[in-house]
């Protein structure tokens, strides 16, 4: 027997194979992703960025049959490994393909598509415990082993399974419910009931995220999130209205404080970042007060985290306003008038020195 004959030949002609797979594949892949992203092919460039490792498996294993098939019989055992083990790399191959082009698919759709958008973390885990269990089936299968008894056995096991595992599968079909519902969406900016709020930065299996204005992240279970009263500043739009509440003494001119204060509202809402410039700003009195007329200022702000800057700039920008117009803001000074006989004294209370 001539051992270079039969065994070292094919043995370069593989490493020959495996060395061209792993070098000219993925170019050729790139090189035609890029092509079809030139033509705006979305569907084919979404079909060749998944291909890559998956065609190099595949190509592989295909050298690898062709290399035992050429070379001397081997003893039944080992043929018989070799077989199983070509088969579940291309099991392999093909399982790795339909999880790229998939979670591909849920990346590309989740910008455009709400209810993918928000079960983009349940849908891929959802899928993948489907997906591995078909490929370990058809491996099962391959090797002769009878999947029914086993299947039988997962009524009994499922069932002792569900038990043990009963808040963590209310937690995932809790996540379904909210992601399927539309009650949150990521991207949204929700308040729970117990005061803490943020955006929505994941709706995952078992939890969703949300991210505070602070910067720190919340972690709610979703069983616990779908049972509790969950505020969506984001539903059915992201414009809210922002309320300033204000005063003015009793000698102040009300025109001219609701003309003042309407103009610079309306300036604040062009100038500054997260203000809906062609809304019209008013102004409500509500009440006499002790020390002057309150009212309320009616503003308005793209989305809930920029009322903030609107406030900030808007008081900064209103005092500077009054003191040029000369309109007074009501102060913590309150005057009490105190009849004595038939004439009446007028004092000052002063909150630190006390009644005159």
């Amino acid at each position: 027997m001539n051992f270079f004959d039969d065994w070292g030949i094919p043995m370069i002609v593989l490493a020959v194979w495996i060395v061209f797979i792993l070098t000219a594949i993925p170019s050729l892949v790139n090189y035609l992703m890029k092509r079809a992203e030139q033509r705006q092919r979305a569907f084919s460039a979404l079909l060749l960025s998944a291909l890559g490792t998956p065609l190099v498996l595949f190509l592989f294993v295909i050298g690898l049959n062709l290399f035992i098939d050429i070379i001397p019989s081997v003893p039944a055992k080992w043929d018989k490994y070799l077989n199983t083990s070509i088969f579940i790399l291309f099991v392999l191959a093909g399982y790795l393909f339909l999880d790229r082009l998939m979670i591909r698919v849920i990346r590309r759709y989740s910008k455009t598509v709400d209810v993918v958008a928000s079960a983009a973390g349940v849908t891929t885990t959802l899928y993948r415990i489907i997906i591995i269990a078909f490929a370990v089936f058809i491996i099962l299968d391959h090797l002769k082993i009878t999947i029914t008894p086993f299947l039988a056995s997962l009524g009994i096991g499922g069932l002792v399974v569900a038990l043990a595992l009963q808040d963590t599968l209310s937690n995932f079909f809790s996540g379904i419910y909210l992601s399927f519902d539309k009650a949150i969406r990521i991207g949204d900016y929700i308040r729970l009931e117990w005061g803490e709020e943020g955006y929505v930065t994941e709706v995952g299996w078992h939890s969703t995220r949300i991210q505070t204005l602070s910067n720190n992240t919340v972690i709610v279970s979703n069983a616990k999130l779908a049972g509790s009263r969950i505020t969506n500043f984001y539903l059915p739009g992201k414009e809210i209205p922002v309320g300033v509440s204000l005063g003015v003494t009793y000698e102040s001119d009300l025109e001219k404080v609701e003309n003042v204060t309407v103009d610079v509202a309306r300036e604040v809402l062009k100038d500054t970042i997260g203000g809906v410039k062609e809304f019209e700003p008013s102004i409500v009195y509500s009440s006499f007060g002790d020390s002057g007329i309150h009212f309320s200022v009616n503003l308005r702000a793209t989305e809930y985290a920029n009322q903030y800057l609107i406030i900030h700039e808007f008081i900064k920008r209103l005092h500077r306003r009054y003191e040029t117009e000369g309109i007074e803001i009501t102060s913590p000074v309150r005057n009490v008038y105190i009849r004595k006989g038939a004439s009446e004294t007028e004092h000052a209370d002063d909150p630190e020195k006390g009644p005159r």
